[in-house]
């Protein structure tokens, strides 16, 4: 039985990115659209930050962003170490793949 409605895990989106980034511009231009028709947690993390956990994606994502990695809304933070199983889009993406991306990890058990 799939779940619908309020019983369904949202999913929650977190976008890498830095400042002066046109392609980052495009996609959180992108996001902001889709969460105007359906809402959902979103966080945005500046890989070129300071701290250890900036330090951990820029080595990861430098030459990738913009980056976005869907997950339930009740999944721990994204760590920079369990990135390859993270559900993600990078560069350009469209509204609707973002919300299908989401849909899937929206029926993930």
């Amino acid at each position: 039985m799939r779940l619908t409605g309020p019983l369904r895990q949202a999913a929650r989106v977190t976008l890498f990115t830095r400042p002066n980034c046109g392609l980052c511009d495009s996609a959180k231009t992108v996001l902001s659209g889709l969460r105007a028709r359906r809402p959902f947690p979103y966080r945005e993390v500046d890989i070129s930050g300071p701290g250890p956990e900036a330090k951990g994606w820029k080595d990861l994502y430098d030459f990738d962003v913009p980056v976005i990695h869907v997950s339930k809304s009740s999944a721990p933070e994204e760590v920079p170490g369990a990135a390859s199983r993270a559900v993600k889009l990078m560069h350009r993406f469209t509204e609707d793949e973002v919300e299908a991306k989401m849909k899937a990890v929206e029926e993930l058990d």
